[in-house]
């Protein structure tokens, strides 16, 4: 008998409706991860879309309880592992090349972002025209937990939130909920989850019946379904004045003995949760983060992207350290959730060794190339406008 193609479901699903496209992520099981056959299918497939005159809308959603909980970093760690450090690098090049065409898309694009939205998940969805978030959705780039810093552009939208609440999340990997994401423009209108479906189905039937379809009157539609919601008195968004007296050091160091002093005077969990997370993240790459958020506040997506993938080749190819396997090992693999960072304190970080990471001379390697993404036309500044 033979075998049926049935038991292997497609990761995404690329799905044909009137006047648009739906593209869903479909590893529920693996809650969404993205590998590189995935971010492969994407990028074709949103590129035909691109120019195809039929398609006058785009929705990116997901099957499963999560929209996206990142990059399949495990299988990232496996290819490197089989071969040369290159090998991981190319996965990452398709990602940022991914998550470039979707920061300046020529089309609207409605991300439903009804689930879990972390790291690699937040890059493919950021600079969607409309991103809805629910009561189930919780965003969060905690990438210098697992021996990485925060990258898919992180430097450019994060840089882009109120005062310093972008170096916030990116050097603790705080939580957000939909809520919050929404009083920070990370989230452009808040749906019930419950009622996702219904305003997925209003927007089939306006791709459907109009010649053409304005941002104007997509935003007509979905503000249909949308529910005004307040962040919690609790909440960090309510705390931005000491998020900013702590997170406007000049340093990592800086930063976490404001957040010790603080801990003293105030005792708030959040800040708790900050320096426990701080102390226990890879010490290189918070550093990373730092310069690269710091910078990010004048610099295009393209040229944070194009930055972001040198440092990231700097930490696949062990030039400063070897915290991304020791964090893929310790968080990944063995599961010990121990690791051990080298360096293992801020201090012992030299601003030579940060350096080095931003450095574009791979000259021992001839596999290395830069990344050089196109110049498009349609780089609008979607999340700023926003906020």
């Amino acid at each position: 008998m033979a075998h049926s193609n049935q038991t292997e479901e497609r990761q995404m699903i690329f799905e044909e409706i009137l006047g648009g496209r739906k593209v869903i992520l479909n590893r529920p099981k693996k809650l969404n991860s993205i590998n590189y056959e995935m971010l492969r299918q994407m990028y074709e497939k949103l590129k035909v879309y691109e120019n195809d005159p039929t398609v006058k809308l785009v929705i990116l959603k997901a099957n499963g309880k999560v929209f996206c909980s990142g990059g399949d970093l495990k299988s990232a760690f496996t290819f490197v592992a089989l071969g040369h450090w290159s090998f991981g690098a190319s996965y990452y090049r398709k990602e940022f090349c991914l998550d470039y065409l979707l920061g300046t898309y020529k089309k609207p694009i409605v991300a439903i972002l009804d689930g879990s939205v972390m790291g690699g998940g937040v890059g493919i969805s950021i600079h969607s025209t409309f991103r809805i978030v629910t009561e189930k959705t919780v965003f969060a780039m905690p990438e210098a937990l697992i021996g990485l810093f925060p990258d898919v552009g992180a430097s450019y939208f994060l840089s882009r939130l109120p005062g310093f609440f972008g170096e916030y999340l990116g050097l603790t990997g705080a939580r957000l909920n939909g809520a919050e994401m929404l009083a920070l423009g990370l989230g452009t209108h808040f749906i019930p989850s419950r009622n996702i479906k219904s305003m997925e189905n209003a927007l089939e039937e306006m791709a459907a019946s109009s010649d053409s379809l304005s941002v104007a009157a997509i935003s007509m539609i979905i503000n249909k379904f949308a529910r005004k919601v307040d962040v919690k008195p609790e909440s960090t968004y309510n705390r931005l004045d000491m998020i900013n007296q702590c997170f406007s050091g000049d340093s990592c160091e800086e930063i976490l003995s404001s957040l010790e002093r603080l801990a003293v005077q105030v005792q708030e969990k959040w800040i708790h949760n900050a320096i426990t997370s701080m102390k226990a993240a890879t010490p290189l790459g918070l550093k990373i983060f730092f310069r690269s958020i710091r910078e990010g506040r004048s610099k295009t997506l393209k040229q944070c992207l194009e930055t972001e993938y040198v440092a990231i080749c700097h930490v696949l190819g062990r030039t400063i350290g070897n915290d991304f396997y020791e964090g893929s090992r310790a968080m990944l693999v063995d599961k010990d959730k121990k690791p051990q960072w080298v360096p293992s304190k801020l201090e012992e970080v030299s601003d030579e060794m940060v350096s080095k990471c931003f450095s574009r001379s791979f000259t021992e390697d001839d596999d290395w190339l830069p990344l050089q993404l196109p110049q498009r036309s349609n780089e609008v500044n979607t999340l700023a406008s926003k906020l």
